[in-house]
């Protein structure tokens, strides 16, 4: 409902209205325009100066278009689409991701270290990306940390082109992991990226991408609630044929199957 360049036309109290209203959007839709204004410590003429610059003709408008957004996000993230998980599902046993998938195997296989990196959600499933690898005998570690400074580790004579790096991100446009992607990418590192879409900018830079294609679900248009189930899936598939091809398995598997309880 917001864009960049209104918020940025914004003075210091019409500010003030914004901030209280985006923390407060379920109360603000019931509340009168001096009830805001009190609450925002402005006068009702600030609160529709802000209303304007919003578009509005009024501040009856504005609490409209407020509802009308509440609305529309809770409609957004009511359910999981099954429908698109089953077909993710479908599309993961078909042969041009199971190729995609064994080519991973085959990187991952050949690297002196595995490093993952996300931040947000992404850095979590990160973490579990780097254990689950570590689970399987496979050194693995993880960066969530947006600031971590990789561009002075760069003026060291560390084997970096032995590194394979896998970057996780639902929009593949996040600029920290772009960045960190890049500078490891440029000092020699394998890239591999898991994104919801192939056309992204994380894909295009990546020297295999695998996209698994769900709705693009967010709350207020920016906390992602994209389903990761199919992250999830594609991260195990890799990490058990990296197991089942160790050297020392033999070709005989050492997995167990435990019955459920």
């Amino acid at each position: 409902m917001f864009s960049h360049e209104e918020i940025q036309s914004l003075n210091a109290l019409e500010m003030a209205v914004y901030n209280y209203v985006t923390k407060n959007r379920e109360k603000v839709i019931y509340m009168k325009i001096r009830e805001l204004a009190a609450q925002a410590h402005v006068s009702t003429t600030t609160v529709l100066h802000m209303c304007k610059k919003f578009g509005c003709d009024g501040y009856t408008e504005f609490k409209l278009q407020l509802k009308q957004e509440l609305l529309q996000d809770k409609k957004d993230v009511a359910d999981l689409d099954i429908a698109a998980l089953q077909d993710f599902l479908v599309r993961l046993s078909s042969p041009a991701i199971q190729s995609q998938v064994d080519r991973a195997v085959q990187l991952l296989r050949g690297a002196g270290h595995i490093l993952f990196i996300g931040v947000g959600t992404s850095s979590i499933l990160a973490q579990y990306g780097a254990r689950y690898l570590c689970n399987v005998g496979y050194f693995a570690t993880f960066i969530d940390d947006p600031f971590t400074p990789i561009n002075t580790c760069m003026t060291t004579q560390a084997r970096f082109d032995s590194v394979v790096v896998i970057a996780l991100s639902v929009s593949g446009e996040t600029r920290q992991v772009i960045d960190m992607a890049r500078q490891l990418k440029e000092r020699g590192c394998t890239l591999i990226s898991l994104t919801n879409s192939a056309s992204c900018t994380l894909a295009q830079i990546s020297d295999l991408n695998l996209n698994y294609y769900m709705a693009d679900v967010r709350v207020d248009g920016y906390f992602q609630l994209t389903c990761q189930a199919p992250v999830l899936c594609l991260l195990e598939m890799i990490g058990r044929r990296m197991y089942q091809a160790r050297p020392d398995q033999d070709g005989a598997s050492g997995l167990a199957v435990l019955p459920a309880t």
